[in-house]
């Protein structure tokens, strides 16, 4: 039965697809009643302070995780259009401002995070591609990601996700664009701005279908994985906010009256280190106790595009004054994003 059930993918591999998201949809109709029962079998009131936290957590694990596993299963399959290799060659030889949107875009696509910086930073450089660009490129992909925005789209609904989507294309595009106009190239550590120039060409190898699953289980045992126990904290600090923090005292160093919250947010989420599947159950916390929207998403924005120790792995290919022009900038951006919305929302 096992040897069966692992053929399947390679002898059916579209029936495979369509049975299995039939399977996952079902699971997640589930969710709410599964943690309702959970929270029935603990000797505390639904209506209590730990029964709501109890319900929160119950319901937003198994959510997150199924919502989290299938779409780096969709986006495993996704990906094997975009290795590393292609995105170069997409981006090199390309004029600013048109390649500045293009590799915002291409981030949200690419399964890459902060500890890629360093690999990708190299290669973008060898292929040509203009550093500006190449900023626009490392704030998306990390920023502006398939799971972040799934996540806000099973847990806020589709105006947030594309909010979230502008907002973070915006600011990676202009970032980006204007580190490229301040031609900081003197910047790059001397051995990175030495290397011979490599070819950026790239030939498809002709992937087929099975072959996609079976990238789409390595993306979920690779990502899921690693990211996991960050789910748990995030979920688990959420819960704790959804369940025992009082609205008012959320309100008010995190709500539209305090003009400081943003700068507040963005000084937070900067030294933290996690990714959009553990901050966004913290933001969804955050929202329920009276947050406004522009200081929560500038704090998510923070964590996930600026965090300390992406800036000391960049460390190794940027002097300080990039970095801290990097960091300035799109610091910069997230703050403009929070007080806008605060002020329009």
């Amino acid at each position: 039965m096992t040897g069966l059930v692992a053929r399947w993918p390679q002898q059916s591999p579209r029936i495979f697809l369509i049975a299995a998201a039939a399977i996952w949809w079902g699971l997640y109709q589930t969710l709410i009643p599964f943690s309702e029962a959970l929270v029935a079998l603990f000797p505390v009131a639904r209506d209590s302070h730990l029964g709501g936290a109890l319900q929160f957590f119950f319901y937003d694990t198994p959510k997150v995780l199924m919502l989290l596993t299938g779409v780096v299963f969709a986006m495993g399959m996704i990906n094997s259009y975009f290795t590393p290799e292609r995105t170069r060659a997409l981006l090199a030889g390309r004029t600013e401002g048109v390649a500045n949107v293009m590799a915002a875009t291409l981030g949200i696509v690419t399964p890459f995070c902060s500890c890629s910086a360093v690999p990708l930073f190299i290669g973008f450089v060898q292929a040509g591609v203009p550093l500006g660009v190449t900023f626009s490129f490392l704030i998306s992909a990390p920023m502006v990601n398939e799971v972040a925005l799934t996540l806000l789209f099973g847990m806020f609904g589709w105006k947030v996700a594309m909010l979230y989507l502008g907002l973070g294309l915006s600011v990676a595009i202009v970032a980006g664009w204007i580190i490229g106009r301040l031609k900081m190239e003197d910047y790059l550590e001397d051995w990175v701005r030495d290397m011979p120039k490599a070819s950026a060409r790239f030939e498809d190898s002709g992937v087929t279908l099975a072959e996609r699953i079976e990238g789409g289980f390595a993306a979920v045992r690779e990502i899921v994985g690693k990211v996991w126990p960050y789910i748990l904290v995030g979920i688990g600090l959420g819960a704790l906010i959804h369940g025992y923090v009082p609205e008012e005292f959320m309100a008010s160093f995190m709500g539209k009256e305090a003009w400081w919250s943003v700068p507040l947010a963005v000084v937070i989420g900067v030294p933290m280190y996690t990714n959009a599947a553990g901050v966004i159950p913290i933001v969804q916390a955050l929202l329920t106790k009276g947050a406004a929207l522009g200081t929560v998403l500038a704090f998510m924005m923070s964590v996930i595009a600026l965090s300390l120790p992406e800036a000391i792995i960049l460390r190794k290919v940027l002097k300080i004054r990039l970095i801290v022009t990097f960091i300035g900038v799109v610091a910069s951006g997230i703050l403009l994003v929070g007080y806008v919305f605060n002020w329009l929302l």
